[in-house]
């Protein structure tokens, strides 16, 4: 595991090029000229992450209207993220990161504790990146429920 810090406002985003949903590549530079809104999620198909998930697609319109895309990104498969945007009706784009690349860019892996035991997981966590590619501001710790309004008006208040 390779030790990432969490990028903090004012510091270029870090890059990557993942599988979305659709199968297609993605690259945070294909953005450029348009906020982004990333968010890391634990699990597909969890009451948490479903939730976030849910909250943030119910909210597209709006973060679209601000000149921004929603990108959810966890470690789960391509085919995973398929079931859980079809079972759902997902409107936001969902990244695959099996390997833990960006996810630990972001220093979104990490030691977490539950029940005494620690293990290495996802930390739900949220980025919000200028149309240069910079973080205007970061959540380290979420909370799902809620959280998707709670970006949204900081991106009004920034945009």
């Amino acid at each position: 595991m390779m030790d990432f810090k969490i990028p903090a406002p004012g510091e270029p985003a870090p890059s990557f090029c993942l599988k979305s949903a659709s199968g297609s590549e993605v690259r945070l530079e294909d953005h450029r000229g348009k906020w982004v809104v990333l968010y890391f999620y634990p699990k597909d198909n969890t009451p948490g992450c479903t939730v976030e998930a849910q909250e943030f697609s119910a909210l597209k319109d709006r973060f679209a209207a601000l000149n921004a895309v929603v990108l959810g990104m966890s470690p789960d498969s391509v085919k995973s993220h398929q079931n859980f945007t079809g079972k759902h009706d997902l409107q936001v784009d969902l990244l695959s990161d099996p390997d833990h690349l960006a996810l630990e860019r972001f220093g979104a892996w990490r030691l977490k504790k539950n029940y005494g035991k620690e293990y290495m997981g996802v930390a739900r966590s949220t980025f919000l990146i200028d149309p240069a590619g910079v973080v205007r501001h970061a959540w380290p710790e979420v909370k799902a429920a809620g959280h998707a309004a709670e970006v949204l008006a900081t991106l009004q208040s920034l945009a």
